[in-house]
């Protein structure tokens, strides 16, 4: 299993497959590498680098949980870069992930060659950030991994036309099977370091976003996404009018990828990277 040692210490586990423009895939804030598994076959002309942050996947736990912050990842990112020998990456990043790559916007541009976000913004909707504090750092109830993904199916309310077979394949990525149950795939203490960043001043994140200025920029937002809202993604066209946005119709926080909006959005802009 390909790993590389962090800064201070710690297996960090990663993917690299194929060739043409380097893409590095983040997460979401507890999800790992097949997150992208979905959109991998309509990524052709890519080199595509995953990685699963610390505390998640295959990767080792922190002792320090303080360390699950944005800074450290974006810091394990370029460790990962330095490890590849890659000097710039396309960044497509879910949720958490394209907080990360603002944040290497703002710290070390050179070292990026575009970003898409998907489903995410300078701001946070407070909706959806209670929606993933009511389960984050929890085992889920379910026994197996088919009651799992019925209750995914009835829970998922801003996901139209989704068939079972998927929330089957969420059920069984997201969740591993023990003896007691079922259990979540990262490091249950992720929940004290959300909740420590939480009870401080929330930053200004534009000037993150408004570092991205010059790079080539584009957007997916859920229809029914409860973290990005409307109104934020309308801001950031305003600000960047050249950036390549879609709607994605029948979702919520976080499109899947392989919508056909998603599809179309992500191979434009990976268009304008070559």
């Amino acid at each position: 299993m390909p790993a590389f040692l962090s800064h201070d210490g710690l297996k960090i586990y990663y993917s690299d497959e194929g060739d043409g423009l380097p893409l590095l895939c983040l997460a979401g804030l507890t999800r790992t590498t097949a997150d992208f598994d979905y959109v991998m076959p309509h990524l052709r002309g890519c080199r595509v680098i995953r990685m699963d942050y610390r505390g998640r996947g295959h990767s080792d736990w922190d002792k320090n949980w303080h360390n699950y912050s944005l800074p450290v990842e974006c810091r394990d990112v370029l460790t990962l870069l330095d490890h590849l020998q890659v000097p710039r990456v396309a960044v497509l990043g879910t949720s958490r992930g394209g907080l990360n790559a603002m944040g290497l916007a703002m710290t070390h541009k050179d070292r990026l060659l575009g970003v898409a976000l998907n489903d995410i913004g300078p701001e946070l909707d407070p909706s959806g950030l209670s929606f993933i504090m009511s389960y984050l750092g929890r085992n889920p109830g379910a026994k197996n991994h088919v009651d799992a993904a019925r209750s995914l199916e009835r829970s998922m309310t801003a996901f139209r036309d989704v068939p079972f077979t998927r929330w089957m394949e969420e059920a069984i990525k997201h969740f591993r099977k023990t003896p007691a149950g079922l259990a979540i795939t990262y490091d249950p203490r992720l929940r004290d370091a959300v909740e420590a960043q939480g009870a401080q001043a929330a930053p200004d994140l534009w000037p993150f976003f408004d570092a991205l200025d010059g790079l080539p920029l584009a957007c997916l937002r859920g229809e029914h996404s409860d973290l990005l809202s409307a109104d934020t993604l309308a801001e950031m066209q305003r600000r960047r009018p050249d950036m390549i946005a879609a709607t994605v119709m029948g979702r919520g926080h976080i499109p899947f990828l392989d919508e056909p909006e998603s599809v179309a959005t992500l191979q434009t802009w990976i268009n304008s990277l070559k």
